[in-house]
């Protein structure tokens, strides 16, 4: 492994829009130190907790929680048919009440509570605690709290910048090309709604994940402390430690397009029809995918004038929607 690239923060828009354009992971440092819950976070996880519980309305959150023997990583069952820990449901305030109660112990559970919507669940901390560079980018915060934990590899199909509040984290990164080092579990049956890898960083089984030493020759890795951040690009691999009895972590993800969400949808549906095809007709429609989709030869429809390019114009609102309703009647066949 290699340590992620560094800056030191402040971070303004037009140093967000370079982070966008090199599409690589970068450590922000201190880019968040002067947040007010960063500042209580400093003097003791207690007072971290009180600052977020006066911004509590009483709104509900989903925990995780698992036993001690699970060691913090939240996983499948050892059948895959379930999970390894059971999700609760309560009140914002209760769970940070309960992390706090939990400092300490040796036998601690696993806890954690994971994309929690600040502006219903604490409104007014967006407010008080704002990273300038993203405004006019639709990012809404949203808060993840709990204990020493492990989040399996995972990635996102947005852009992402997570600023650790409180605690500490330590961030190991692996490039899209590593997809096929990284033994990926089932697309639609897995912890949090993103696909997992199958690998325990903690302890690789390279006899059953061989490929997973070059995957490892290429990870990136850092530690943050409060007031850092992360910029990690959409659909970059990324796992996730949380190295302390509490923690609190903020993360602002943003959109590039009204699409962007279908594309794992549009990926799947590919499986389906075309993986289990010969090769040399998987060869076949990869030359149409790289023509028509990846444009690896240029604009496919260069040739066409502008009211003749149908499906390969401009993805206007109205095209958008055209598409849709071609996508469903094609669908709807048995």
């Amino acid at each position: 492994m290699t340590s992620l690239r560094e800056i030191e923060g402040p971070l303004d828009a037009a140093g967000l829009r370079v982070l966008v354009q090199g599409y690589a992971p970068v450590v922000l440092r201190g880019v968040a130190k002067d947040w007010p819950l960063v500042q209580a976070g400093a003097v003791s996880a207690q007072a971290a907790c009180d600052y977020l519980l006066g911004f509590d309305q009483g709104a509900a959150a989903e925990a995780f929680v698992g036993p001690p023997s699970i060691k913090g990583r939240f996983f499948y069952s050892d059948d895959m048919r379930g999970f390894n820990f059971e999700r609760r449901k309560g009140r914002f305030a209760d769970l940070l009440k309960y992390l706090l109660q939990l400092q300490g112990r040796e036998d601690m559970p696993a806890v954690y509570a994971g994309a929690v919507e600040t502006a219903q669940a604490l409104p007014g901390f967006a407010g008080a605690n704002q990273l300038p560079a993203l405004f006019g980018m639709g990012a809404e915060p949203r808060i993840w709290v709990g204990n020493r934990t492990s989040i399996s590899t995972h990635f996102d199909a947005s852009d992402n910048i997570a600023v650790v509040a409180a605690g500490r984290r330590r961030f190991t990164i692996f490039p899209p090309d590593q997809t096929a080092n990284l033994y990926i579990g089932p697309l639609d049956h897995n912890v949090a709604g993103q696909p997992l890898s199958m690998v325990d960083l903690a302890e690789p089984d390279f006899e059953r994940f061989p490929r997973f030493r070059d995957a490892l020759a290429v990870a990136q890795t850092a530690e943050l402390e409060p007031g850092d951040a992360i910029y990690i690009p959409a659909l970059w691999w990324h796992h996730v430690e949380a190295l302390s009895d509490f923690n609190a972590l903020v993360n602002f993800w943003w959109t590039d397009s009204p699409d962007q969400d279908a594309r794992f949808d549009a990926m799947v549906y590919a499986v389906l029809t075309l993986s289990r095809l010969p090769a040399e007709r998987r060869a076949a429609w990869s030359e149409y995918f790289d023509a028509f989709v990846f444009q690896e030869h240029g604009d496919p429809a260069a040739h066409l004038a502008l009211e003749h390019r149908s499906v390969l114009g401009e993805p206007t609102p109205q095209l958008r929607q055209y598409i849709k309703q071609y996508l469903m009647r094609g669908l709807q066949r048995p």
